[in-house]
């Protein structure tokens, strides 16, 4: 989607710019017309791609250079300029009138599909949050921080700004390109972390141009010397003329106007060099670390140091996948938050209800209501769905804090937007908080996920110096540590407590 909305833009800029050129009319139609044939020939795709109002831009732009051009074509046959300039304007109108007609006609019927949320949400940050919530809980989904920004580019964004201004220096199709991409791009990297990816091509391009320009001055001072010489000749000393060779005028340097080249300039140039390259060797030392350290580790084996110092490994997914691969029928059906429905399918080889297919809004609901219910309320919710088995992922042991207790509010919030008779987000909050301990509101305390993640645990040691049931995530003592379960019995709880699964109870009899 970003591709081909980018690229209309910016053949609209070239236009816009007066860099109109027939090359950009032959490479922006191939690459519509071939582009367009390619994609219709995917099955699940076929004619759906041209009705997309994410597309429409594409199309628009692809009838608007037919257009334009032939009115280019039309006032070069009419020898009068001031007749060729008015046809084109009048060709221009009308079919700019016609166009906008049979596209609003073409919406009206439902021929164009309206943008999605999705869509939205790349526009307007604050439309997610207000009207999607199941976006907003994608972490990669939420708003990107300057922190990081700086973990993820380090120095370059510092030479983004010189980069940009290099570039509105040349006057070139490739500059332009450049502009367009990298003001698009940051701002949609802006919006969600998860398109820092698309926006690195364009910091890096802004970035070499910036250092290799600086460089290039740079150099060029280092040959020149640190200062001119009176009397310095620094081109050819001799003039061809009409009669004979005569030696040219000696051009003193005017030391008190502009020009004056700096005192140790020379030097000054070499110092400069050797920072910017000393910055770029800890630019690459940099991102070295955050490829091996961040990037290169499987998400589902956790690390971290203890208190002497040594990296200690958390390995309960693996661990609990396992055991469901192991101890649970083929045929289980397994409910976790859609966080680690791909994971369970793959790595355990078992049905799960949700994954990470959040189209489907509605049944991700579903999920999030069973968990937030009483487990009176949620029983039905998992015969309905089929359950045999619940995941739960809690850190409060290990000091996971990425656990469902900390996505409780999510589960809450998508569920009230599908049921909002039947989950009400006041009644889990005190005071605007998701409280634990015992501040916590009895729908908070009673839910089904609170007794799942929490069963057993008000008897356990955590921390010296910290009472039973204390979480470590949270930093509070539970409050409900007393209690059983009624519609699920423990299966089994991994090594560090940060996966847990219960099993349905068979209750039919007992109605």
């Amino acid at each position: 989607v970003f591709v081909i909305n980018l690229l209309p833009i910016y053949v609209l800029v070239l236009i816009l710019a007066g860099r109109w050129s027939s090359r950009v009319y032959v490479a922006y139609s191939i690459f519509y017309t071939v582009s367009t044939l390619l994609v219709m020939q995917l099955r699940h795709v076929g004619v759906h791609y041209v009705q997309a109002g994410e597309h429409l831009a594409a199309m628009l732009v692809f009838v608007f250079l037919q257009v334009y051009a032939f009115t280019l074509w039309v006032k070069g046959k009419i020898a009068d300029p001031a007749q060729g300039a008015a046809l084109r304007r009048f060709m221009v109108l009308v079919f700019t009138s016609v166009g906008l007609t049979a596209l609003g006609m073409a919406v009206y019927c439902g021929k164009i599909s309206p943008w999605t949320g999705r869509f939205y949400a790349l526009l307007d940050p604050s439309y997610a949050r207000q009207h999607l919530p199941i976006i907003s809980s994608v972490s990669d989904m939420k708003p990107t921080t300057w922190a990081s920004f700086f973990f993820d580019l380090h120095l370059l964004m510092f030479l983004v700004p010189p980069g940009m201004y290099f570039c509105f220096k040349k006057t070139s199709d490739a500059a332009v390109f450049v502009l367009v991409y990298a003001f698009f791009s940051v701002y949609f990297a802006g919006v969600m972390v998860r398109l820092i990816l698309v926006a690195s091509p364009a910091v890096v391009l802004l970035a070499s141009e910036a250092v290799s320009t600086m460089l290039a001055a740079y150099a060029r001072q280092m040959r020149e010397g640190n200062q001119a010489q009176p009397g310095h000749q620094p081109h050819s000393a001799k003039v061809q003329t009409k009669h004979a060779n005569v030696k040219a005028p000696a051009k003193h340097t005017n030391y008190s106007g502009v020009g004056k080249p700096l005192r140790y300039q020379q030097q000054l140039a070499s110092f400069y060099t050797l920072c910017i390259a000393g910055a770029l060797v800890v630019h690459v030392r940099h991102c070295v670390w955050v490829t091996s350290s961040v990037y290169s580790s499987p998400s589902i084996v956790m690390a971290a140091r203890n208190s002497a110092g040594d990296r200690v490994l958390f390995d309960d997914f693996r661990e609990g996948y396992a055991w469901l691969k192991e101890n649970t029928p083929l045929d289980a059906k397994v409910m976790s938050w859609w966080d680690y429905g791909h994971q369970i399918r793959s790595m355990a080889n078992r049905t799960t209800i949700v994954d990470g297919n959040t189209w489907n809004s509605t049944h991700i609901a579903q999920v999030g209501r069973a968990m937030a219910s009483t487990e009176e309320d949620a029983y039905p919710i998992l015969r309905a769905l089929g359950v045999d088995y619940i995941m739960v992922v809690f850190g409060g042991m290990a000091g996971h804090s990425s656990d469902d207790i900390n996505k409780l509010l999510w589960m809450v919030r998508i569920a009230q937007r599908e049921f909002p008779e039947a989950v009400d987000e006041e009644a889990y909050l005190n005071q605007g908080e998701y409280r634990v301990d015992k501040a916590g509101r009895a729908a908070m305390l009673q839910s089904l996920l609170y007794k799942m993640c929490y069963y057993r645990f008000g008897g356990v040691m955590t921390e010296y110096g910290k009472p039973a049931g204390f979480d470590r995530v949270r930093r509070a003592e539970i409050g409900a540590k007393d209690f059983e379960l009624d519609v699920v019995q423990e299966a089994y709880t991994t090594t560090n407590w940060i996966v847990r699964i219960y099993k349905v109870k068979d209750l039919d009899n007992r109605w």
